[in-house]
Parts: C-alpha cells; structure tokens; sequence
C-alpha cells in the first residue's frame, strides 16, 4: 500500500468524524484501497456491499475481519433466498411454456399486430424483472416493456393491461419455495428481501458501484441511516446502466461529498483525453494522472483491447481481426450475437422469429425497410448491414472460432462489459458516431454539430479509462475536431 494521498487521508478523517459520507472516486484512482483504510480506521463492525461476487472476494482479502464483505443477492439470500434453494436450480425452460401454466394460451390482436402467446410469455417475464429493479411495492403498467413497433395511439398502454394479469399471478407463483411454474432467479429473492424492510446489523456500510444501483437496493441501504454510518463509493461519470433500471443514486444522497481524482492506473496524458469527456459529461470531477507511469496517445497497430459502443460493432471488429490471421476473444456478447444471427436467418428464409428485438417483423425485407427509413429502427441499421455485407454463416462462424482471452492475441468487448477493467494498450473501435450536424453553420460556414450527449460523454470516458500504456482514440477522434472540446480549450 503506497503512502495514503491527501483526499485518502481527508476521507478517513470524514469517516472517524462520523459523517456520512458520498465517495466520487474517478477511474482507476484506488477507491478500494481508500475503503480498506476506512475500515482499518476504526474497531467498529462493517458491512460491503459489492456489485458482483469477484469484487466481494477480493475486498474480502483486503479489508480487516471486521468488515463482512457480501454481495446484496448474498446479503438476501442468507436472510431470506435460501428458502427458495429448490427452485434456483430448476432447469431452464421456454418462456413459453411459463406462459402456458400462467394461461397465455391464445395470441392477442393490438392494432394492427397479431402478437402470439410467445412474445407475450416473454414480455410477462421482463415484467417482472423490471418490477425486481425497482423500488416499488407493488407491479404496475410502467413495469411492462415497450416492444418494438407498438408505436400507435395506445397500443403499448393495451398491451400493458393484457399482461399485467398475467405477471401478477406469475409473482405469486414465485412466493412458494417448493416448486412453481416459474423459473425462480436471484433478483426474485433480492426483490421479496427488500419488501420486508429489512435492517442490516451493522456499525457502518459501504455501497460499492454506487453510481450503477437499482432502486431496490439504494432504498435498502438508505434505510439503514437510521442506526449505521452510510458512505456510498462509485464514479457518477461512469453511470451507463440506466436502459437496465440502474439509476445514479450518488448525487442526490445527503451526505458529505468526497473525492479521489488521482489516478495510479495512468499517466497525465490519458487522465487529460479522459477529463475532456469528463467535461462534457458534466461530471463532477476531474482525474489526475500518476507522473511515474509513462502513457501515450496515438495510432496503435496491434493493441492487446478493442472496445466498442454495441455488440455489433463489436462484431464487425472480431470478423475484421478473425481475417486479419489474429485469433480473438470476446468478452460477454457471444450468446446475443448467435441469437441475433439465427434471428436474422429465420427472417431471411421467411420465417417469423422469436427474438424480443425482431419478433413483429414478418420477413427480413421489412426489417432491412424499417431499419433505413423508420427514425426508431436507426439502432438496427448496423446490424442489418453487417448480416447484408457478411450473410449469418459467417456471423456464426466467427462466434465459434472465437479464443479464450488467456490465449488471444487481442481482446474485443464493448465499453459496457469493460467496465471496471483495465488492459497496457486499448484502441476505440469505430462505431462511436460523431454528433449529427445541425442546421446552423460557424462563422467558416462549416455545419455545427449537436452537442455530446451525457449517455456518450460517459460511454466514452469509461471506454478511454480502461488503458493503462497506450490509448489509440480511434472511433472516438472526432472529438479532436468538436467545436464545445475547441472552446472549453480556449478557455484555459
């Protein structure tokens, strides 16, 4: 353990002072490390509430015996999951079938869409999911997902009071802990947890990944100010969860707001490019980088990660590096890529699909139109290009010839799944757009450009923060040339 800095040192003193606390910690910059001087700070009993079970484990080897480091599935399911021990490893069935025991039996007719006992299986499920991740008592009509191509005048509103029925009786079905028709998850338990209110027992507790908490459990933790020192720890710049319910949960909270901007992963020339995003963001902080550490900025012709923005584009790249003789791993991203493809291949062979994404598109032809000209279906487009341009054969030959990443030569993975990683040299892949122009134009007469949206602005900071030699900007240099990035440089 290097010498505690100056913002570690200031919130130990915060922590033994009592105070609740709200931790910024920028990427890289040992936020855990800072966590295990809290708790060494002081003889009083802890709780850490990890965001998976590795980072559980690995703070467990770290802090002092008086801190019990769990995940909050673990917390649940030690207090209450455990008596559903029997239904968490049922084997796995179609949606369904589910559906045929809750009684969707029959397609129902929204518009001008047919939608079959299938899609409406699947859409009762996700209900209840969304319900899970949600700090509400009780499943309501928000909690249906919208489908794609419900787009007329009350349809998805019809859908809703068709399903919600439905997803009622499947969460009673759920309550019995011997068997049901429903497969029971872990997030079933997390959710019947935090409906009895629960009270952690301890003298302090430490939310990790803060800035990535579903509702269920920021009520959880903020309920337990009452009798126990609170201090949330996270990097509200690095919040890219919110299409999965996760929700920022630092910025509101009361308490006192600490920093830890130095970075001990990088250099300053990397903690620079990652505060320009940092700014656009609208983050609250900005990383310094660590002298020591030699870094650089510029074109990379064989980097050990390629990141990108979406699952696609992630696969564009594994087949242009597969051609190239490199052999590839993939992280995540494997099973929704085959299922995409075989979804692709049904359509083109004139078969309807199953897929959640694709499914009310009867052929490839009205995808392939929807995708061009429909404002809705333009997050498509790509994917209907890549199968255009390379056929599903080769999409799903590519998957399997796919390398183990202790054996590739080069790592692709989108910024999402890089989170909380870190690799010597990273290149952006190339489907990070650049903002559309406007219709107005600069004193040049050049088109001026909409601005960097914060979902970007934050997507791009954890994707540039995840290298710790060498960053190749890549996908991502058109920020070089963006008039806000040129007039806040003007500005210092």
């Amino acid at each position: 353990m290097h010498t505690p800095t100056d913002e570690q040192a200031h919130a130990v003193d915060a922590f033994r002072a009592g105070d609740h606390l709200v931790l910024q910690a920028g990427a890289g910059t040992g936020k855990t490390s800072t966590l295990g001087l809290l708790a060494a700070s002081t003889p009083r009993r802890g709780r850490y509430l990890a965001f998976n079970r590795d980072i559980a484990r690995d703070a467990a080897g770290r802090f002092p015996s008086t801190v019990v480091c769990r995940t909050a599935h673990a917390t649940a399911y030690a207090a209450l999951g455990h008596r559903f021990t029997s239904r968490l490893n049922s084997p796995r069935q179609p949606a369904w079938k589910v559906g045929q025991a809750l009684g969707i039996t029959r397609p129902v007719r929204i518009g001008t869409h047919e939608i079959g006992p299938r899609l409406l299986s699947h859409t009762v499920l996700r209900a209840v999911t969304r319900y899970c991740h949600s700090a509400d008592r009780d499943l309501a009509g928000h909690h249906v997902p919208r489908l794609r191509g419900l787009d007329g005048s009350g349809e998805q509103q019809q859908l809703a009071e068709y399903v919600l029925p439905y997803a009622s009786k499947a969460w009673t079905d759920l309550q019995r802990p011997d068997r049901g028709a429903v497969r029971f998850e872990h997030d079933h338990y997390l959710k019947m947890w935090a409906l009895t209110g629960p009270r952690i027992e301890a003298d302090f507790l430490f939310l990790d990944e803060a800035q990535d908490t579903n509702p269920v459990l920021e009520e959880v933790f903020a309920a337990q100010r009452a009798h126990a020192q609170l201090v949330m720890v996270g990097d509200s710049a690095q919040a890219i969860y919110g299409w999965r319910g996760a929700r920022d949960v630092m910025t509101g909270f009361d308490a006192t707001p600490l920093a830890l901007t130095r970075s001990f992963r990088f250099g300053p020339l990397i903690a620079a490019e990652a505060n320009r995003w940092l700014t656009l963001a609208d983050a609250p902080l900005r990383l310094t980088g660590s002298h020591d550490l030699p870094t650089d900025i510029g074109a990379l012709p064989r980097p050990s990660a390629v990141l990108c923005r979406t699952n696609i584009g992630a696969m564009a790249e594994v087949l242009r590096l597969l051609s190239a003789g490199r052999r590839v791993a993939l992280t995540r991203g494997q099973h929704q890529l085959t299922q995409l493809a075989l979804a692709a291949r049904d359509l083109q062979s004139g078969r309807r699909t199953t897929h959640p994404e694709l499914v009310l598109f009867p052929s490839w032809g009205e995808l392939q139109d929807y995708a061009a000209h429909d404002p809705a279906g333009r997050d498509l487009q790509p994917f209907v290009d890549l199968v255009d341009s390379h056929g599903t054969d080769t999409i799903l030959a590519a998957v399997h010839q796919l390398t183990e990443e202790a054996h590739a030569d080069v790592t692709v993975s989108t910024a999402h799944s890089a989170k909380g990683r870190e690799w010597p040299t990273v290149r952006i892949g190339d489907d990070f757009p650049p903002p559309k122009d406007t219709d107005q134009t600069d004193a040049q007469g050049r088109p001026v450009p909409e601005p960097v949206s914060d979902t970007d602005a934050r997507l791009a900071y954890v994707a540039v923060t995840r290298a710790r030699r060498h960053l190749d900007l890549g996908g991502l240099a058109w920020i070089n040339d963006h008039p806000a990035v040129q007039s806040a440089a003007g500005q210092h």
